[in-house]
């Protein structure tokens, strides 16, 4: 499948019944232990980039992207807490129901953030940092370094990005989970070797500063951030 195949394959899937289950997944409603467990692990993720970035004491007024913002679980407590975020995502539906919760929690802060539709490819602009999280699990090796190049030119001084990292284990886990596809597992999840994602951060010009990992029963995500050198 070609990446253009994946990138129509997970627009469709994020405005349709993908929508409806990781709306739920990211909402405060009831989910099955499954469910519940990979909201558990995002949120961890959420977190930790928020806990970075408040730790710098910068926030206020600092300009970030966040390039796959989903229903905003990233976006709008980093403009709640002053900075100006411009957030996008591949799915129309993602982003109608992120404007909606911005609305809905900021108050007069929610002129913080911008939300569009667009893919990671036709982001424009220049950003103090910029952040991906959970995105390149929809990106083939072949193309991530195309992707993380581009995200890194837009970056100024940082990015910060997560992805599924390609362990033995994880692996061997992953291809059990093939074996039960069930009707919401329409999209390729891939994963990648932290290696591989820490020399092309290098080839342009950005060196690792922090790093975590997340990892529960059903959701495992590395997290990188990396500065310009």
């Amino acid at each position: 499948m070609s990446v253009a195949d994946d990138k129509t394959v997970v627009r469709e899937y994020f405005n349709s019944t993908g929508f409806d289950r990781w709306r739920r997944i990211y909402g405060d409603g009831e989910v099955n232990k499954v469910q519940l467990d990979i909201r558990n692990g995002h949120q961890q993720t959420i977190d930790r980039v928020l806990n970075w970035l408040k730790a710098d004491d910068n926030l206020s007024g600092l300009s970030i992207c966040d390039a796959g913002c989903g229903v905003g679980s990233l976006s709008i407590p980093l403009a709640e807490a002053g900075a100006i975020v411009t957030a996008s995502d591949i799915s129309e539906k993602m982003v109608s129901e992120a404007r909606e919760r911005a609305t809905a929690t900021l108050g007069d802060r929610a002129s913080n953030v911008k939300f569009s539709t667009q893919d990671l490819e036709a982001l424009e602009g220049r950003y103090h940092t910029v952040i991906c999280l959970d995105v390149l699990i929809h990106y083939p090796d072949d193309k991530m370094a195309d992707m993380i190049a581009h995200l890194a030119s837009l970056a100024e001084s940082r990015l910060i990005l997560s992805f599924a990292p390609k362990t033995f284990a994880l692996t061997i886990l992953k291809k059990i989970g093939e074996f039960f596809p069930g009707p919401s597992k329409t999209t390729r999840a891939y994963q990648h070797r932290e290696a591989d994602i820490v020399k092309i951060f290098e080839n342009n010009g950005f060196s690792i500063a922090r790093q975590e990992m997340t990892s529960t029963r059903f959701y495992f995500s590395r997290l990188l951030e990396a500065v310009r050198r």
